[in-house]
């Protein structure tokens, strides 16, 4: 069993940054890939970026590509999302997610993912 816990994220206006982190609870942090994803309301949940275990590959969505980044910290059993630029858009509920093994084929279907965080709101006014 992974917990996943979200953090940082918050109201902000269009053109703002925020920085989501999400903690894992396993010691074996470094196998898992990990994502991060979104929904929002009444939509499906749709897929933002993942990356490796080891961090050397990552991927991300079109709609986000130049603007968010990820990261991961393995000492710290912690991934990040670096949102730039944000847009009214990207208003919805992010969730990190994990599975066990390392690389990233598959990596953008939800279905893919095993364990899932309670998700941290991100609120971008215009």
């Amino acid at each position: 069993q992974v917990q996943l816990v979200e953090s940082g994220g918050g109201l902000v206006q269009a053109g703002d940054s925020l920085r989501l982190s999400c903690a894992a609870s396993r010691r074996t942090f470094s196998r898992y890939a990990m994502g991060w994803f979104r929904q929002a309301s009444g939509k499906e949940r749709e897929f933002v970026s993942a990356i490796s275990g080891s961090g050397s590959s990552t991927d991300y969505a079109d709609s986000v590509k130049g603007r968010f980044t990820i990261s991961r910290d393995n000492a710290k059993n912690t991934v990040y999302l670096q949102m730039n630029s944000l847009k009214p858009e990207d208003t919805a509920v992010y969730y990190c997610a994990a599975r066990p093994y390392s690389y990233l084929s598959g990596s953008s279907y939800p279905s893919s993912f095993d364990y899932w965080g309670q998700g941290t709101q991100v609120t971008v006014s215009s």
